[in-house]
């Protein structure tokens, strides 16, 4: 017999058997849907996890930040003096593997008013105009404040997003987009005129849903209007929150207005929230991390009260993440593989049994082991086969049922290396899941099989 007569009877046999055959491939069919429906959603919190890291500056990126003292070095307490622009100056003089360095001084307690309207934004920064290019900033209207704003401390700023919803009103609110350049808002008691305004960041998948939502009519509402957080923190992730509820003024404005009672002998506090540095290349981390930190050591006469906070540490976590997210749910999955598996053995040795005289008789007019023992195994993969192709076009409702009973930012994604793999691993439990049933049924004895009643 050959394999294209051994298909055609494997086919006409599970024709034959419509129910038991959509039973016995249920077990397939739910093993691999399952298998490629974990996969999309890993790989969906992948994309959102990897998204929020280029969000916030990369691997490139390590950000210098004061610690506590050391065990050996806690007698040199009184003697630290912090982060201070002493050792911005000496990065840019002698670390030649940092491309970028941003300086930044942080508003402690943060107060954001105008008429009777108040917010607390996540971030008012002093920085350098170059945090822009280091944070992943864009200024979607007006400008970023420059060197003269900086050198005249100048009380200008630029806001995000959210900080014009919760002030001037959400486009969801008003119904149009309002751009405050040029108005105005108290910072902590101090006036400041918007310059600029970053663009409203968010999720790829969060922008999707957001121009689908434009797209649809809109229902009318009765009662009052709400918000419901085009530029919130729910909608579109922490990362995209924090950024779309930044708020940066010039260096200088924040020393001379802000940092001037907590300094001492009438000169503001010098220190630095935290200093930012940006290498060349990732592979030059090392090197620059070691060089930076043998300049600080200078500048601060041995006393390590610094540390260097990289995003290596990040990447590390979302990978670990990943891969026990995908281990436990591939595990999962693959035992709902091999109990279809089971599924087909038990129904193929059923089948078997109703068909002694059948096989005896093949084998009684010339039919050979091997042929009878390729019928059974060929029957059982293509079982296997058409379960496996079903689990696939079901492994796409399955995601868009998670996606619609648990609503995600990251949206899954379903790839081709699951589906093939998926696919595959159906093709290997079909042939091994019909061994032990080819095998029964090739060796049976013609004479006791036509005997059989």
């Amino acid at each position: 017999m050959n394999f294209a007569a051994a298909i055609s009877l494997g086919l006409k046999e599970i024709l034959a058997h419509k129910f038991r055959s959509l039973l016995t491939m249920l077990g397939i069919i739910l093993g691999v849907s399952s298998l490629v429906g974990m996969s999309a959603i890993v790989k969906g919190m992948e994309n959102g996890m990897r998204e929020a890291l280029i969000e916030v500056g990369g691997l490139e990126r390590v950000q210098v930040e004061p610690q506590e003292l050391p065990a050996h070095q806690r007698h040199l307490d009184t003697q630290k003096v912090g982060i201070t622009m002493t050792d911005v100056m000496a990065l840019k003089k002698s670390a030649s593997l940092v491309k970028m360095i941003v300086p930044e001084m942080r508003l402690s307690r943060p107060t954001l008013s105008r008429s009777n309207k108040v917010f607390n934004p996540f971030l008012v920064a002093g920085t350098w105009p170059n945090a822009l290019e280091l944070n992943q900033h864009v200024v979607a209207h007006g400008r970023m404040f420059n060197e003269i704003d900086d050198e005249m401390a100048r009380n200008v700023c630029v806001i995000g997003t959210a900080t014009r919803d919760e002030l001037f009103g959400s486009p969801e609110d008003t119904g149009r987009e309002i751009i405050p350049i040029g108005e105005q808002v108290n910072i902590n008691g101090q006036l400041f005129t918007i310059i600029g305004m970053f663009k409203h960041y968010e999720s790829e998948q969060q922008r999707k849903l957001r121009e689908l939502e434009k797209k649809q009519p809109k229902e009318p509402q009765s009662g009052p209007s709400r918000s419901r957080g085009w530029g919130g923190r729910q909608r579109g992730g922490f990362i995209f929150w924090l950024k779309n509820s930044t708020v940066y003024i010039p260096l200088n404005t924040m020393w001379m207005k802000f940092r001037a009672s907590a300094g001492t002998n009438n000169i503001p506090d010098p220190r630095l929230s935290s200093l930012s540095i940006k290498v060349a290349s990732v592979g030059a981390l090392e090197n620059a991390l070691q060089q930076s930190r043998n300049v600080l050591m200078q500048t601060h006469l041995g006393i390590e009260d610094f540390a260097f906070r990289t995003q290596e540490n990040w990447s590390e976590n979302i990978t670990l993440a990943i891969r026990n997210a995908r281990l436990s749910g591939g595990i999962i999955a693959i035992i709902s593989l091999i109990v279809g598996g089971i599924g087909i053995m038990n129904i193929m040795f059923a089948s078997i049994t109703e068909r002694i005289r059948e096989i005896g008789i093949r084998k009684a007019i010339g039919a050979t082991t091997f042929s009878v023992f390729m019928q059974v195994l060929v029957e059982s993969t293509v079982i296997a086969l058409i379960g496996g192709v079903a689990g696939l076009g079901a492994s796409y409702g399955l995601v868009a049922l998670l996606g619609a009973v648990s609503p995600s930012d990251n949206a899954p994604v379903i790839t081709l290396a699951a589906m093939l793999v998926a696919f595959s691993f159906s093709a290997v439990v079909g042939v091994v899941a019909g061994l032990l049933p080819a095998l029964k049924a090739s060796r049976l004895d013609p004479i006791q099989a036509l005997r059989y009643e």
